[in-house]
């Protein structure tokens, strides 16, 4: 096998320099930053103690392992036995003998992309003693057995961060590329890097803003966000946009759209390649789109049910006087959905028919098993986010942005980090990263419903469990067709949690699809794309297991069985195409509108 040779002796000595000269240049980077802070009146915010109440894990977790000291000792020599299979392996290969690795990356991991890690003896022996350490920090957590199942959730998931975090490829010194990139440049990466960690600093004003993409590449209404619209009516919380036909007939049932307020609706419309919009629109629909206010203080006291009578049940009254049609087809995604089934729930009690049929993008309905996110759902961390909201009025979205980001560190952390600090280039432009860093914020009264009474009590399962309007709700009784769109790697809305919504909502009519990859590439998948594919089935059994073991795997978007789908409760008649303006309600300004162009800073 060929090596990736190390630096030679001359070329030690060059690095040596270069570090030095990296250091005088990057003191005076860094002096410059803390005078721009002082000057800004900028300054790292204080933390609390322990804000993510870590601390009683693991005192619980150290208590159970004192209990069973045999276990944690066979755990220690296990680890011992596979290093000195490590040490055999990498002698073995220094006397040119072919060696099988002892362990390998997960299939899929990029941070051992390199043909270093693999060519080269050194960053081989590196990268397995990586991967060996990892593993038993991982598993150990198993060893705490009769812990809390919360709290053993929670060690495994700060665990991982902590084994992501440590990995040789984020340090220049164990990272071969960042190695050999510096000793080209003349550690002129890691000046660059180190002035792109500083503007990220800035932008966040004392908290690390990981650029993610190119800012200046994109601009809603020019590039992106540009399926042709116009604001039909707008009031507090948000903004109606009604989209221009594309087709001379349309089908006579309108549909509306009810994105999450946690994020923007244009993850839906990026670019004309990838916009489900724009696809709904050439598949003759009569688009209707809300697009939430990005509230800041003034909305603190705004609930869920404010959401709830401002949002759907407002733009059901005003798609009537658009389009003369008293009922639609509704799209909720994300909490979006949560919403909506909620206000099918609340209409259900108030006799009111006008949704006549219901599609869930990546919906939870039962949060009983919530997966990572859950870790952040306890009495301790909601009372200290409510603290939090409660002097600002609302979540900061870069907090929440920050959360999620957490959820796949390697992708949305870590990779960046490598990336613009260590190779010190700029990140490539990339509508949906683009999309995913321009954050909303959530008003505290809403925000705290919503994780309580869902994320920690989940009630909204529980029939009356949640009033809005005065009125209990029973999912049980909502009995409109619904089609779910689930996705089989999604890291926010697990898809076997998304699935009990079956199980919930009444009806007959149910259908559910679980498309591949995650919370946003499984959705924004264009037929064109030809990608990941998608589950159906006939059936709807009790268990997720038993969906998928009794599936048929379809390639492709799921996009067109959606359309067919939602085309049989559309009207049965085609009518001549709608504009903006021909209705009731008059057009009020271009879109995508001036509400989602609030931004987050």
């Amino acid at each position: 096998m060929s090596q990736t040779p190390l630096p030679n002796e001359r070329q030690q000595e060059e690095l040596t320099v270069i570090m030095g000269e990296i250091a005088e240049k990057s003191q005076k980077l860094v002096q410059d930053f803390i005078e721009r802070q002082h000057k800004s009146g900028g300054s790292m915010m204080s933390a609390k103690p322990d804000p993510l109440n870590l601390s009683q894990a693991y005192m619980e977790y150290t208590t159970r392992l004192f209990t069973n000291p045999m276990q944690v000792m066979q755990s220690q020599f296990d680890l011992w036995q596979d290093y000195i299979r490590l040490w055999q392996s990498t002698t073995r290969r220094m006397l040119g003998h072919e060696v099988d690795p002892v362990v390998l990356p997960e299939r899929g991991d990029r941070r051992f992309k390199d043909p270093a890690w693999s060519e080269n003896l050194l960053f081989d022996y590196i990268k397995q003693s990586y991967l060996l350490a990892s593993r038993y920090l991982v598993d150990s957590v198993e060893l705490g057995d009769g812990i809390d199942p919360k709290s053993k959730h929670k060690l495994d998931f700060y665990t991982r961060q902590f084994v992501d975090a440590m990995a040789p490829s984020n340090f220049a010194l164990t990272n071969p590329e960042v190695l050999k990139t510096t000793i080209d440049s003349r550690g002129e990466n890691l000046l660059r890097g180190l002035k792109n960690m500083l503007d990220d600093l800035e932008r966040g004003r004392g908290k690390l803003n990981i650029k993610m993409t190119d800012y200046d590449a994109f601009e809603l209404g020019r590039n992106i966000g540009t399926t042709p619209c116009k604001v039909v009516y707008q009031n507090e919380l948000m903004q109606l946009l009604q989209y221009e036909p594309m087709t001379e007939q349309q089908h006579k049932t309108p549909l509306l759209i009810v994105p999450p307020w946690i994020n923007k609706f244009y993850i839906l419309d990026l670019q004309a390649k990838n916009s489900f919009i724009r696809f709904a629109v050439e598949q003759g629909y009569t688009v209707f789109v809300i697009s939430w206010v990005n509230p800041d203080e003034r909305y603190a006291n705004k609930s869920f049910e404010d959401y709830m009578k401002a949002g759907p049940l407002e733009a059901l009254d005003l798609v009537q006087k658009a389009t003369g049609e008293r009922q639609v087809t509704a799209i909720g995604y994300c909490l979006g959905g949560t919403l909506t089934e909620a206000t099918l729930a609340y209409m259900k009690a108030k006799g009111d028919d006008r949704i006549k049929a219901l599609t869930l993008f990546t919906t939870m309905t039962d949060f009983s098993d919530a997966g990572d996110l859950g870790v952040f759902i306890d009495e301790e961390q909601l009372a200290s986010i409510e603290d939090t909201m409660s002097q600002r009025g609302y979540l900061d979205g870069r907090e929440m942005a920050t959360t999620f980001n957490m959820l796949r560190a390697n992708d949305l952390i870590w990779s960046f980090v490598v990336n613009n600090y260590l190779l010190g280039k700029e990140p490539f432009p990339f509508d949906l990263l683009y999309w995913n860093s321009d954050s909303t914020r959530m008003p505290a009264a809403m925000h705290s419903f919503y994780l309580r009474k869902c994320y920690q009590e989940n009630k909204l399962v529980e029939p009356g469990g949640i009033t809005l309007g005065g009125v209990p709700i029973d999912l049980r009784k909502v009995d409109v067709p619904v089609y779910w769109l689930s996705t089989r790697e999604d890291h926010i809305a697990p898809w076997t949690a998304t699935y009990a919504g079956t199980q919930v909502l009444g009806g007959d009519q149910k259908t559910f699809v679980l498309a591949g990859s995650g919370h946003i590439a499984g959705v924004v998948n264009p037929p064109a794309a030809g990608k990941y594919g998608f589950w159906v089935n006939d059936e709807l059994p009790p268990t997720p297991e038993a969906f998928l073991e009794g599936a048929e795997h379809r390639p492709g978007s799921w996009w067109e069985h959606w359309s067919a789908w939602n085309a049989a409760f559309s009207g049965g008649e085609m009518v001549p195409a709608r504009h903006p303006g021909d209705g009731e309600l008059d057009v009020l300004e271009e879109g995508p509108g001036s509400y989602v162009k609030m931004t987050a800073a």
